[in-house]
């Protein structure tokens, strides 16, 4: 309710009536400024847009795509959080592309990856919808008489009532403007919807089937399309047929080969009769596209005492390269993304007098910001401005990454050029698999030593396919370090390096990226120390980490947690990581079954992100990336045979099946909300699985495994 508690009035605004009396759709931007933005666009307003309608519905217009991840929900959280709203009067909206309102605040892109989504806007949404808020408090202070400050937001009671015309509190809400804004924001929420468990916005339509992902969009007059590619992985056209039957049109689209028909199913099935007639153009260098051959030029580079580009990306003490306990090397392969919903694109074209003068995409994007150039690189497009290019946001059916890239998007536009039509573009399983931007693989040496104390000497050195280097950025890479600089662990000498495996493979962001394998490689090599010298894995952590205190909280809360205690110590492995701003600690049980694969049996997860916005998506995230985890430590990989991708369906990469999945518990520490700021936790899940197995592994078997997969070449319908 918005009631006013001056005490020479007893006028009391109804919240329902008092915000259905906004105009219907009225628009509420409250525009910032974040220091926390680059200072050369440190005066860039970046708006936070609050919709109020007629129905009292209010909306959360968000740049942050949600891709199964919950963003959407969890951002309106915060906003209803401040506004003081009932969930069930909340929604939330995909923005369109406006990097000047909608872009992340420390990037100030409209870009959702990295787990960046929550840690960025919390403070920033909170304090806008604060303002928003106050300004609603104004807008009734100046109707109805007092002052902002003798109304408040409170919700139930029994309140007397009164209604007042929408027209006139839409104009008082403009003439209020920026200048009712406070000098100082205080959060006003007490927590009531932030930190706890509420039924996610995105759901409802997901179980009915009113949920309009990228693949659903259908508009009037559209055609079909799909691609293919050459079957050596970045192979370009040299040339193909100009028409093929059944097809509305067959399109060289430079990298691959479009084909338009009247339904999907028939333009994957003549684009796949199209391999064989086209001609290829193939890479020159195929040695940069061939497994076996990356893998002896990792091993040289890993051995090389001044390998090219080599980077010390964090020194400290003096480290001794001799270190005489542990010298050993592990290695983590090219990984598919495997969304469940392929990559496609809707595109349509207007002409003026046979110019194109707009373009519309529905895209099931990550990286919104990238997509109005990707347009204008389109021949006849280059003069396009950004209000002639109109991107529809839809739902992804699985990101990981992989939906930040634009070659899909690119393909899509230049089709409807081609055709005149509003053109579906979508890739074929097939092709999806082997024409991805790939996980990069790794090789990491340790060469640890240490004692009973804890490790006292590292030299670490990555070698991995960079992706910035590929892209012709600074071959550095801090992404490819990410989970072996900065650890929470005392070491007192220690050396960490990375230097770049060329390769023609095509690299793309993954869950977790740099986490992904350089957690397997120190979480290993820890506990290979811990268990070579006698020592519990856990108190053998914890005796490096008395300077950090939640990462000490957090393991001292596994191991006594009766998830923990309730495994079997000979089938038990844990790992830890420091990542997204978040702390992570992950027990897992294995087993073996008849043909001595292992399986995973239960899995404890403890988790402190800081301050919670809904617990149950957290927990969600923990499960998600268990399976995730789960499935890539054991199954996955990608190798290239000069060039050609050995998989193509998820027939041969397999993923986790139901009766695969392991008992799961999440126990998760709640940040003081006054003090403390949420973290990244839609990645965080992964990266401490392949470790825990490992760990679990050899002491179940007094084997070693360091290299992934456990069980290369298990398909989906290997038992």
């Amino acid at each position: 309710m918005l009631s006013n508690t001056a005490k020479n009035g007893s006028l009391v605004l109804g919240r329902r009536q008092f915000l259905a009396g906004a105009a219907a759709a009225f628009l509420m931007p409250v525009t910032l400024t974040l220091s926390s933005r680059p200072a050369a666009a440190a005066t860039t307003g970046v708006g936070a847009y609050i919709r109020i309608d007629d129905a009292n519905t209010v909306t959360l217009i968000t740049g942050q795509t949600e891709m199964g991840q919950g963003i959407g929900s969890g951002l309106a959280q915060i906003m209803a959080e401040e506004l003081m709203l009932d969930w069930a009067q909340v929604r939330f909206e995909h923005a369109p592309v406006d990097p000047a309102n909608y872009g992340l605040p420390g990037w100030g892109l409209q870009l959702t990856g990295g787990s960046t989504s929550t840690m960025m806007w919390y403070t920033p949404l909170r304090t806008a919808s604060a303002k928003a808020a106050y300004r609603l408090r104004a807008a009734a202070a100046l109707t109805h008489g007092g002052t902002p400050d003798q109304w408040s937001l409170v919700i139930g009671g029994k309140l007397k009532h009164t209604t007042y015309g929408e027209q006139t509190f839409a104009s008082v809400l403009g003439q209020i403007g920026n200048t009712a804004d406070p000098a100082t924001v205080s959060f006003a929420g007490t927590n009531r919807i932030v930190g706890r468990p509420v039924r996610r916005l995105d759901l409802a339509g997901k179980v009915d089937g009113s949920a309009i992902f990228g693949a659903d969009v259908m508009l009037p007059g559209m055609v079909f399309a799909s691609v293919v590619h050459c079957p050596i992985i970045t192979g370009t056209v040299k040339s193909c047929p100009t028409s093929a039957s059944g097809a509305l049109a067959v399109v060289n689209l430079g990298n691959a080969v479009g084909v338009v028909a009247t339904d999907t199913w028939a333009a994957m099935r003549i684009a796949s009769s199209l391999q064989s007639k086209v001609s290829w153009s193939k890479p020159s260098n195929l040695k940069l596209l061939d497994s076996p051959t990356l893998s002896k030029a990792a091993q040289k580079l890993q051995t090389a005492a001044a390998p090219a580009n080599l980077k010390s990306f964090e020194t400290a003490g003096s480290p001794n390269d001799k270190l005489g306990q542990l010298d050993v090397t592990y290695k983590t392969p090219f990984l598919a993304h495997a969304c469940m919903e392929v990559l496609n694109a809707t595109a349509s074209v207007t002409r003026t007098n046979g110019v194109v003068t707009f373009v519309e995409l529905w895209l099931p994007t990550q990286g919104q910001s990238f997509v109005p150039a990707t347009v204008r690189s389109v021949a006849g497009l280059s003069s396009l401005t950004d209000a002639q290019i109109k991107v529809n946001s839809m739902l992804c059916g699985g990101g990981f990454g992989r939906k930040i890239e634009q070659d899909y998007v690119l393909q899509a536009v230049k089709l409807a050029v081609a055709v005149g039509k509003p053109v579906k573009l979508t890739w074929s399983r097939p092709q999806d698999f082997r024409n991805d931007k790939y996980r990069p693989c790794a090789s990491m040496r340790v060469r640890m030593g240490g004692d009973v104390n804890g490790v006292r000497a590292m030299v670490y050195r990555n070698i991995s396919a960079s992706i910035s280097f590929q892209q012709g950025a600074n071959p550095e890479d801090t992404g490819a370090v990410a989970g072996a600089v900065n650890l929470p662990y005392a070491i007192p000498n220690k050396r960490i390096e990375f230097a770049p495996l060329p390769t023609g493979v095509p690299l793309g962001y993954w869950r977790s990226v740099g986490e992904s394998y350089n957690t397997f490689a120190v979480e290993s090599a820890i506990d290979e120390l811990a268990l070579s010298l006698g020592q519990d894995p856990i108190d053998y952590r914890l005796r490096m980490l008395t300077g950090d205190a939640r990462a000490s909280t957090l393991l001292q809360t596994l191991k006594s947690s009766p998830n923990y205690t309730g495994m079997k110590a000979g089938q038990r492995g844990v790992a830890f990581l420091r990542g997204f701003n978040s702390y992570l600690a992950l027990a897992l049980e294995v087993a073996l079954d008849s043909s001595s694969r292992i399986k995973v049996t239960k899995a404890h997860y403890v988790v402190d992100c800081g301050v919670v916005i809904n617990p149950d998506s957290v927990e969600a995230q923990m499960q998600g990336g268990l399976v995730h985890g789960i499935y890539s430590a054991l199954y996955s990989r990608v190798t290239f045979a000069k060039g050609v991708p050995s998989v193509q369906n998820f027939s041969n990469y397999r993923v986790l099946t139901p009766r695969d999945m392991p008992k799961v518990t999440v126990d998760i520490l709640q940040g003081d909300p006054t003090t403390a700021a949420p973290g990244g936790i839609g990645e965080a899940g992964v990266p401490c699985v392949a470790p825990a197995i490992a760990n679990a592994y050899a002491r179940l078997t007094g084997k070693r495994v360091r290299e992934l997969p456990f069980h290369p070449g298990m398909t989906m319908s290997d038992d």
